[in-house]
């Protein structure tokens, strides 16, 4: 999987890199724009953004291509995925908190009407 997925020359760099540190900052960009009810488009540029800080960080740290497109973009589709996790696991506990008398959590991921509940 090295040079399709990462460049480094051990997949622990990558992991903590990519998945703990830039995994945890997409999942509180998530968690922050669903909690001011901002639109998911916005939280798709901000985790274009910080796709470009962890390319950084990759390159900082461990002399990564900081301007390749095929770690870009293997980098952002895994904070996409994270980010929106915690965008849809916020919303949706606020939905069920906020609109307790309307709406039930179905998963922890998605909430129904409490009408629609059987």
């Amino acid at each position: 999987m090295q040079g399709i997925l990462y460049e480094e020359p051990s997949i622990w760099q990558f992991f903590f890199v990519t998945c703990l540190l830039g995994g945890w900052a997409a999942w509180m960009t998530g968690r922050a724009c669903a909690q001011t009810w901002r639109p998911q488009l916005a939280l798709f540029f901000y985790l274009l953004g910080l796709g470009l800080a962890v390319r950084f960080i990759h390159h900082a740290l461990f002399n990564g291509t900081m301007f390749s497109l095929q770690y870009y973009g293997v980098d952002t589709i895994i904070l996409m995925v994270l980010g929106f996790l915690g965008y849809r696991y916020t919303r949706t506990n606020q939905m069920v908190t906020q609109y307790g008398w309307l709406y039930e959590k179905a998963s922890p991921l998605s909430w129904r009407s409490k009408d629609q509940a059987q």
